[in-house]
């Protein structure tokens, strides 16, 4: 389904601008026409992160006029693994100024506007109202929602990316022409039934191969040419190496661009999304301890059992001197709790504290009422307890 272009063309291209684009102006389905309506186009990037270093890059190499970019994260030594926008040198500086300079270098005639806050309900609305496209390239379900919703109220499209391990998706979505976000995923998964990137890894290259196709469709509309993934979900496996795309029909029952839209204004997405979920909230409250109350219990040589609810591959990177590892999978499968004495108390600790919340959930229902979990996991550990451990 070909599209109308999204963006009207600039007045000119200086000299300069015709030799850093004469590759693009060669091709009869760009030529001037369409670099003009790149050079006019405003484009916000959600994310300077995996998705965002590509999508950010290649948008800046395109010629795209004005670019925004929305971050209030630094840059982490892990971050380095994937988010090639970023260099060893920048560790500790925001993101959005890293990135920004790196536009920059790039190509000089992009304008760089940085956005550098959370997204929120109160400035998601103002700061998506100055750009004509959204390329959202967030890690975590409440923001996706948040900037559906947003662009959707506001009229906008917006290329959505997903990756995970060796897995990436990626889709067009606009109102007015097709499907949102909501018609694709009605409801958020339950909390830890999908572990994120932090827990679950990705491969590097990955995010090289999802956000590259964000841009060719963010191309693709600027210029109004070829057939937009509106409608149609990309689906990519890097260890098959294959690419299969799945029709996405508009839902007529909607709640936010149905027939009949109950949803109208922006909502609580943490709400809508949470973290962990209503049992795991209960079991962890007054059953909380930090790292460094768990270093006095071991210190004072208290009968504790110390339970690690990560994978193994987790556990080999970093772990607590004593802990047990049983994942949190064997929680919930029930096959845990014949290796957990009744004795001595149980601590359970993951990475950063929402895994081990939903085991101790499970360790409660099953009688275990003195048990325990790490507020905020191993990270905590390294933070407060022992720095010279690696962090990943």
């Amino acid at each position: 389904m070909s599209l109308p272009p999204l963006v009207e063309p600039a007045d000119e291209l200086t000299v300069d601008e015709v030799r850093r684009y004469s590759r693009h102006l060669i091709i009869p389905d760009v030529g001037m026409a369409g670099q003009k309506r790149l050079k006019n186009a405003k484009v916000l990037c959600v994310g300077a992160g995996g998705l965002g270093s590509p999508a950010l890059m290649y948008l800046a190499a395109a010629g795209v006029g004005t670019l925004g970019i929305v971050d209030f994260d630094v840059v982490d030594e892990s971050n380095l693994q994937r988010q090639i926008i970023h260099g060893q040198s920048d560790i500790g500086r925001l993101k959005a100024e890293s990135a920004a300079a790196s536009v920059r270098e790039i190509n000089p005639y992009v304008e760089v506007i940085i956005h550098n806050v959370a997204l929120t309900t109160d400035n998601v609305m103002d700061i998506f109202a100055g750009y004509d496209l959204i390329v959202d390239g967030t890690d975590n379900f409440a923001t996706r929602y948040m900037v559906n919703d947003a662009a959707v109220l506001l009229g906008k499209p917006y290329i959505w990316g997903s990756i995970y391990r060796f897995d990436g998706q990626a889709s067009v979505f606009w109102t007015e022409h097709g499907p949102c976000y909501r018609c694709l995923y009605p409801e958020p998964p339950p909390p830890g039934m999908v572990p994120s990137c932090a827990e679950g890894g990705v491969l590097g290259v990955l995010c090289a191969s999802i956000g590259s196709i964000q841009v060719n469709e963010a191309i693709k509309l600027i210029t109004g040419i070829g057939d937009p993934l509106v409608g149609r979900l990309m689906i990519y496996d890097a260890l098959e190496m294959k690419y299969r795309d799945v029709k996405v029909r508009k839902d007529p029952e909607c709640p936010l661009c149905g027939k009949n839209p109950s949803i109208t204004e922006l909502i609580d997405y943490e709400a809508f999304c949470g973290t962990i979920s209503e049992e795991a909230q209960q079991a962890a409250t007054g059953s909380t301890i930090t790292a460094q109350e768990l270093k006095e219990m071991q210190d004072r040589g208290d009968d504790i059992f110390l339970v690690d609810v990560r994978e193994q591959n987790e556990y080999e990177i970093v772990s607590i001197p004593g802990a047990v590892l049983i994942p949190k999978g064997d929680f919930l499968r029930g096959t845990a709790l014949e290796r957990l004495p009744h004795d001595r108390k149980i601590v359970l600790h993951c990475k950063s504290g929402a895994r081990s919340a939903e085991a101790l959930a499970v360790l409660k229902s099953a009688g275990f009422s003195d048990a325990v979990h790490v507020g905020g996991g191993v990270l905590s550990w390294i933070r407060t307890v022992d720095p010279s451990l690696p962090t990943y």
